[in-house]
């Protein structure tokens, strides 16, 4: 492992430990506060193959699944007040959406690389969200992959409510994973200012 990772290694572990932990306070009815760090990990994962190609950034990922697989794991040991803090589906549905996303960022940034400044970082991070969203609550939450851990009772997150409290009756998770992707979409705009300051700052030139 070269040095000059060690800095993106550095700030996509401490993303992913950060979002391991605010997932468990909520910041609203939808949400948790660890909706408002993980998409930060698609600008680590961007800044990195911009400035050190597909190859580092594919490194860098897989150092930030590492570090979700240990975060999960140690979750799943932690008793909460309704059992352990991260059950094995979650654990499943957060490495895999993680690893497929962020792969897929790398891929489509790649692939963008050479048109303009923000639509690789922009048009990566939009893909990368939308899989990472419908991977985890599809894998986490849906009643129909209850299977895949049949001890876990997820029927508290397939209550029939209205979709956000005023569209139409969907299950809970739908609601839980439309509020995160809608925030994971706004923060791929957002990020486009850092990534870009960046650059010109590394770059030499004035932000």
């Amino acid at each position: 492992m070269t040095r000059a990772l060690l800095p993106g290694i550095a700030a996509m572990a401490a993303i992913v430990v950060a979002s391991n932990i605010l997932v468990q306070f909520l910041a609203g009815p939808w949400l948790t506060w660890g909706a408002f760090t993980y998409p930060f990990a698609f600008l680590v994962n961007d800044l990195v193959n911009r400035l050190q190609g597909v190859s580092a950034a594919r490194r860098v990922v897989l150092a930030g699944f590492a570090t979700g697989v240990l975060c999960s794991l140690l979750g799943t040991q932690i008793e909460g007040a309704a059992g352990p803090l991260v059950t094995w589906r979650i654990a499943l549905g957060s490495g895999t959406a993680f690893l497929a996303a962020q792969l897929l960022d790398v891929a489509i940034f790649d692939r963008l690389r050479a048109g303009s400044w923000w639509r690789a970082p922009l048009v990566s991070t939009l893909a990368g969200a939308s899989v990472d969203t419908v991977l985890f609550f599809t894998i986490a939450f849906s009643a129909w992959l209850a299977p895949l851990e049949p001890a876990n009772d997820v029927a508290w997150a397939n209550e029939a409510v209205a979709l956000l409290g005023l569209g139409p009756v969907v299950p809970l998770w739908a609601s839980l994973a439309v509020a995160d992707l809608g925030v994971k979409l706004a923060l791929a705009a957002v990020a486009l200012v850092p990534f870009r300051v960046i650059l010109n700052r590394l770059a030499g030139r004035p932000a």
